[in-house]
């Protein structure tokens, strides 16, 4: 490649749409076509190397590996059932779109217009979609390092309010009005820790079935996490 179509190819990355989002980020891209394909929709190109759809399969793998890491060291005695709980909550769809939002991923998609982002449910999926295309770019691009740091200042940042957006308490007691079951009971099986740091467990009980234990540094939080495990368990759509 001569330095004249170095130059224009140079300016031509520069001015694409997607550039301010390198910005909001704060990575620069060596390769500006693995940013362009990441806002890419299938509508606009099917072909699965020129559109998301494969950053996005990538991405959903990076952003579980640095999330499972980052729930390891915050819960150092955290037993399966516990991580992956609290991991689903991060990586959850309707909540990698708020993390969409935050970084105005829309403001950045190429898609045909006849596709209706101002439908909620389509917005979403985009958003969402979108996040994850974005970190599978970045890995390709810049390797596991520049993915972490994003998902930190985005995810992680946001966990708590992750771990609070589902009412699962709420969803498994109108799942067992549904069905005209028992209502759950929730019963604190456990207390550890110090004043400061303490863990609960909560355990939930319908009928005379019990479920796996919920734990969380406060009752609520172990409440909610004993719900969603029960909920799981009984096959409920969460």
């Amino acid at each position: 490649m001569n330095l004249f179509v170095k130059l224009k190819q140079f300016f031509l990355d520069r001015s694409s749409s997607v550039f301010p989002i390198e910005k909001k980020i704060n990575y620069i891209f060596h390769k500006k076509a693995y940013l362009n394909q990441a806002f890419t929709h299938k509508s606009l190109d099917s072909s699965p190397r020129n559109n998301y759809e494969r950053l996005e399969f990538l991405g959903d793998a990076v952003i579980d590996i640095i999330v499972s890491r980052e729930l390891m060291r915050e819960f150092p005695d955290g037993d399966e059932g516990l991580l992956t709980q609290r991991r689903a909550s991060l990586v959850q769809k309707p909540f990698l779109a708020q993390i969409g939002q935050l970084l105005d991923l829309l403001d950045h998609l190429k898609i045909e217009t006849s596709v209706n982002l101002k439908i909620e449910k389509i917005a979403e999926k985009q958003l969402a979609n979108l996040y994850e295309s974005l970190i599978g770019a970045m890995y390709l691009d810049g390797g596991i390092e520049p993915c972490r740091r994003l998902i930190l200042d985005t995810v992680w940042a946001h966990k708590e309010e992750a771990w609070k957006s589902t009412n699962y308490k709420g969803k498994l007691i109108e799942y067992c009005h549904s069905r005209e079951i028992e209502n759950p009971i929730f019963i604190i099986k456990d207390i550890t820790g110090p004043d400061h740091l303490k863990t609960f467990e909560v355990q939930v009980k319908i009928g005379v079935q019990t479920f796996a234990s919920g734990l969380g540094t406060n009752k609520k939080t172990a409440e909610q996490i004993a719900a969603q495990m029960a909920l799981e368990e009984m096959g409920a759509s969460i």
